[in-house]
């Protein structure tokens, strides 16, 4: 029963992420869209651009990119009528002087392209051919319908990092340097943030990677992907020096398998020498797998990658 019930969460979170159609409404600053931006590498998605307060084109701003942008602004537009309040928490961290104002990049999923997208592809090649049939024969079983399309989050991360990145540097004042760039997500969107600044680490200088899919399907014994999880973070993990990696995780509904999984990534961390200063891991009780509990500890992770 418990494994059904996590089951069914998952379930939701693949299917129930498709384009919102209606503008975000922001408390405060202001939110651009560009509605279906081409890509040669994915399919075309809305992009939408939250300006902050008193944005200005005699300034430069940090860049923060996200995925699942559709969820990040306004609950009144959608699935779940749930948000992180992004432009609300980032507007009174700037009031109260302990952030700079920045830009926050809000990147649509595409629905059921979702979890390809997202999933890190060289992890699941990584895969011998004995793994990936017994992973491919517990998906079916479950009815997930994850494999229905090929990973291809190497050509997703190829559009955020030469197409989109170079479009909001050359649209918006931004920072471009790698010091000032971040990315973001939730669940699969921690996964994808994970391999984007182990892939391009002269691109992004922190991630934040909450509640992170350390599963990457469903749970079940013997999944062979945390292990590819592992390997892959201990032979790509970018140096300590210049970078910021936040984890975390609830003890509630999906987020309530992570925590021995996260142990695993936290050695790897240690391994590396990441200290308090790049690195945290954070576990939050009781909290669940949702947007309003993302949106409890979003100022929190903002602290760690931008605090001054």
């Amino acid at each position: 029963m418990k494994y059904q019930v996590l089951l069914f969460i998952w379930s939701i979170c693949i299917v129930s992420c498709s384009n919102a159609q209606k503008i975000a409404t922001p408390v405060a600053g202001k939110i651009i869209r560009h509605e279906n931006f081409q890509s040669a590498y994915v399919d075309a998605r809305h992009v939408e651009v939250w300006l902050p307060e008193g944005y200005a084109d005699d300034q430069a701003y940090p860049v923060l990119y996200m995925h699942d942008g559709q969820n990040l602004f306004d609950a009144s537009v959608t699935w779940n009528k749930q948000e992180w309040m992004v432009d609300d928490i980032i507007t009174r961290l700037v009031r109260e002087g302990v952030i700079s104002p920045m830009i926050v990049v809000g990147i649509f999923n595409n629905g059921e392209m979702r979890h390809p997208e997202y999933f890190p592809q060289k992890p699941f090649e990584s895969l011998t051919e004995e793994a990936e049939k017994r992973l491919s024969s517990q998906v079916k079983l479950k009815d997930l319908e994850t494999f229905k399309q090929k990973i291809c989050s190497d050509d997703y991360l190829s559009f955020v990092v030469e197409e989109l990145k170079p479009f909001i540097d050359r649209t918006y004042q931004t920072m471009s340097n790698q010091s000032n760039t971040y990315i973001g997500g939730s669940s699969m969107g921690g996964l994808i943030s994970m391999y984007a600044i182990c892939e391009y680490p002269d691109i992004f200088g922190g991630a934040a990677c909450v509640s992170t899919h350390w599963p990457g399907f469903g749970d079940f014994d013997g999944n062979p992907v945390p292990d590819a999880f592992v390997a892959y973070l201990d032979a790509h993990l970018p140096t300590p020096e210049n970078h910021k990696i936040w984890f975390d995780h609830g003890t509630a509904t999906l987020d309530e398998i992570y925590g021995s999984l996260q142990k695993r990534i936290d050695k790897v961390m240690e391994k590396h020498h990441y200290s308090s200063d790049s690195w945290t891991t954070k576990v939050y009780p009781g909290a669940n797998h949702s947007e309003l509990a993302w949106q409890k500890r979003f100022d929190e992770v903002l602290l760690f990658l931008l605090g001054e």
